[in-house]
Parts: structure tokens; sequence; C-alpha cells
């Protein structure tokens, strides 16, 4: 029986939408996704669960956390009355409209008992957020002296052209960045091209034949328990590798033979066997192969979640990966 080690650091994700749908995300976030955000009672239960299975820090990220605000709060003060710190949380950055505003929430997280802000910048989410928000909410972190580090960084010089009042299109970016931004950004960030990302690698990489990316050495990453995540509804996501899901309490008590076919096959055997797994079920892979091992898992998994009988694939995960890129 496989199950989980002792869980390490791993992050809450309280929802799937988000204000933005960026090409790299991991997770397939927009506004289109369904759910809403995280109940009270799922917040004492993964809570509870990771505590029971040795966690003992987190970050919250999304989605997007802040698009409801009291539900966000009553997560920190959910995880903190279970032992359980929050490393930081995970922000676009969106809402950071006026100064008044922004010191009001940062002292509500401080008082639920947050003390850092992961905010994002990067050419992607300048698609959908103007990078003026972020950068300005850094300003008001550092001026009320809240914990907060820009992720990432270094692609403030990539922009700094740009208008950061408003939102940038495609063109408008590889006018006024590079026509190669979208590359040079997944370079950077050293993109698993997994998620949405996996449009990003079959647009730029090679086709290469199934012979030079089938793998038999199992995927053992998937029962990882370091970054990893725990969603909105419970499940555990393995770091790395989106659209598996299964209960966070069936991982760490051990989890079901048989249940999961689709996971089962990954841990035994990699890609050769989940492709073998699918071909019985009338699966026909592409004549002339795939960009990556890990692109063609995506899309046997694709395959296999619209089929049913695989309840560890994630069919909305999959929808969502391949809209909104253009």
């Amino acid at each position: 029986m496989h199950k989980l080690g002792t869980l390490h650091h791993g992050g809450i994700m309280p929802n799937y939408k988000c204000t933005a749908a960026c090409r790299h995300c991991l997770y397939a976030c927009s506004m289109s996704r369904t759910g809403g955000y995280m109940t009270q009672d799922n917040m004492q239960a993964v809570c509870r669960t990771l505590k029971k299975g040795g966690c003992r820090y987190v970050h919250i990220g999304g989605g997007e956390p802040f698009l409801d605000f009291d539900g966000l709060l009553e997560l920190i003060r959910t995880a903190q009355n279970h032992g359980i710190a929050v490393d930081f949380i995970e922000t676009n950055g969106y809402w950071a409209k006026s100064e008044d505003e922004t010191k009001s929430r940062l002292e509500a997280l401080a008082a639920a008992g947050a003390d850092a802000l992961c905010i994002s910048v990067d050419p992607f989410h300048a698609e959908y957020v103007p990078y003026g928000a972020p950068i300005n909410l850094a300003k008001w972190c550092r001026k009320y002296g809240f914990g907060h580090f820009l992720w990432q960084e270094r692609f403030l010089s990539m922009m700094k052209g740009l208008s950061g009042d408003k939102a940038h299109s495609r063109a408008a970016l590889e006018k006024g960045i590079s026509q190669a931004y979208i590359q040079d950004t997944a370079q950077a960030y050293g993109l698993s091209m997994g998620g949405r990302a996996v449009n990003i690698a079959e647009e730029y990489y090679s086709v290469k034949s199934i012979s030079e990316i089938a793998k038999s050495t199992p995927c053992c990453g998937l029962l990882s328990t370091n970054h990893f995540h725990v969603d909105m509804y419970g499940r555990f996501i393995p770091p790395g590798c989106t659209g598996i899901a299964i209960p966070l309490e069936e991982g760490i008590s051990g989890i079901p033979p048989g249940k999961y076919p689709a996971l089962e096959a990954l841990l035994a055997g990699g890609n050769t066997a989940l492709l073998d797994y699918a071909m019985d079920r009338g699966f026909t892979p592409g004549s002339e192969g795939y960009v990556t091992g890990c692109v063609m898992c995506f899309r046997i998994r694709h395959w296999l979640s619209q089929q049913g009988g695989c309840p560890e694939l994630d069919v909305e995960h999959y929808a969502e990966s391949l809209m909104y890129y253009n």
C-alpha cells in the first residue's frame, strides 16, 4: 500500500478562482474555475489532517486567496489554532488599489497571525494585472513594516519600458519586451511545463518520438511531501505534477489499492505504464510523438479524465489548462 511520508512544507489552496489566467499557472487557475472558497469545515479538516501528518508550517496560495478576504483571515486563524504557522500568503496584488485599504488589510492580516506576502510580478501576470499594483503593494508593505518579497523581482527590469497602469496583451509584451518574452520568462522561472505551461512547451519545443521520451522509471515524486499542496476540497496535489489529486487523509493513512489506476500506473512504471494502461482502454497516442515525456503524460491523463474510471484525475484541471493560451 502506498502512503505519504511525514508532511514537510506545503501550501493550502483555498480557491481555484483567480483574477489572472497566467500562461505558466501550474494549477490552471482563472475566474472561470468552479467553486468559491474553502469552507470553514474544510479548513478545520485540512488543518487537522496536516497536523496529523506532521506538517508544522504552510504557505497560502491559490487561485487568488484575497478574492475572499474574510475567508483568508479565517484560514489563517484556523491554521494558527491547529499549531500550523503561515510562512507567507501568495497574491498577485490586484487588490492594492489604495494605500488606506491596503494598510487596513495588512493590519488585519497581522492581527490574524500572518506576517509576510509573496507578491507575484512577471510578464505572465502583467497580461492580467497591471504590474504597478504589485509594485505599490510592495511599497506599502515596506512603509508599514509588513514582510514581503516580489516573485520574482528580476522581471522588473524586463518590464521597465511598459506602463504599469494597465494590463498588456501578448502582442504588446512582444513589442515592449521581446518577441521571445514567453520563452525567456519560462526559462527564468525554470518551469516544469505542467498545468497551463504545457502550452508553452508545445509551442516552442521540438516533437520527439515516443521511444525517446517514454520512461519506465516509477514517478516517485508523486508521493513527495516537500512543497506539496492541499486544495479547497482537502485533496493532496503532488509537487510539480498537477491534475492528480487524492484525499489528503487517504494519502496519510494509506492509498486504497486499485482505487486510483492512473496514479498506480505512474508509481509502478512511469509514463510507459500509463501509456500501456490508456491504450488498453482505447487511447491512440500521437503518431509523431510529443515534446516531452511529461507532456505525453499530461495528454494521456487528459484523455483518461474524460473517459471516467480514474477519480484521481481532475477533469476541470485539464480543460482549464488548455484554455486562455493564445
